[in-house]
């Protein structure tokens, strides 16, 4: 369980190993703290307008990744 809340810097960090493992199609961070997620070429994309709801989605990315290839959680 977290003690504190996620930073955006967080955010940042954890969407950018996503996106270059291969996880995620697309993840750019906006100026006012928001991030635009796609997950494949053709998926619809994802606008996040907080890090803890962020943080949200991306544990979501994170646990199918593990149930899809669990190489990944070793």
């Amino acid at each position: 369980m977290r003690t504190r809340p996620a930073t955006p810097a967080e955010v940042d960090s954890w969407l950018a190993v996503l996106h270059q493992r291969g996880h995620l199609y697309r993840a750019e961070s906006e100026p006012d703290d928001t991030w635009t997620v796609q997950r494949r070429r053709h998926s619809r994309p994802w606008t996040l307008h907080h890090p803890v709801l962020a943080m949200d989605w991306i544990e979501d990315v994170v646990r199918e990744v593990h149930q899809h290839d669990p190489e990944t959680s070793r």
